[in-house]
């Protein structure tokens, strides 16, 4: 029993809108900053921050250099493509391993995990900075 794909329609994509990698980064942004700035308690502060940013480097610079390496060494007419304005992208669908959703729904189940964890990690800096006593 084989397993046959569908073929993609001409308003399906299976790239993301360069608004949903700077969302990416601006939502990384955001987590280390909260920590950053609401966690910086303790004798271990510059140990702590330093592996959290090294982490979170990694988790945005990976993907940075690949992208990079994909403009050193693509043609030029893929380099410099037209972009749809995000509306148009989000309308149209967006295809996946196991079938096309629309680009609204893929842009919110790539950003919802990253973005529950930022502003996650910003409400329990303020727990704690507000219970805690400063030492």
């Amino acid at each position: 029993m084989g397993t046959h794909l569908a073929p993609v329609r001409r308003d399906s994509t299976d790239e993301l809108h360069p608004s949903i990698y700077a969302a990416l980064i601006g939502l990384t942004i955001w987590l280390v900053l909260s920590v950053w700035v609401l966690f910086s308690r303790g004798s271990y502060l510059g140990l702590s921050d330093s592996i959290i940013t090294l982490f979170f480097a990694v988790l945005v610079g990976l993907p940075v250099m690949l992208w990079l390496s994909w403009r050193h060494n693509a043609e030029p007419q893929d380099q410099n493509r037209e972009v749809a304005p995000f509306g148009e992208w989000a309308a149209n669908s967006f295809a996946t391993w196991t079938g096309r959703i629309s680009g609204l729904e893929a842009s919110i189940q790539i950003l919802l995990p990253i973005a529950a964890v930022a502003i996650g990690m910003t409400i329990f800096g303020l727990v704690f900075v507000l219970v805690v006593p400063n030492s």
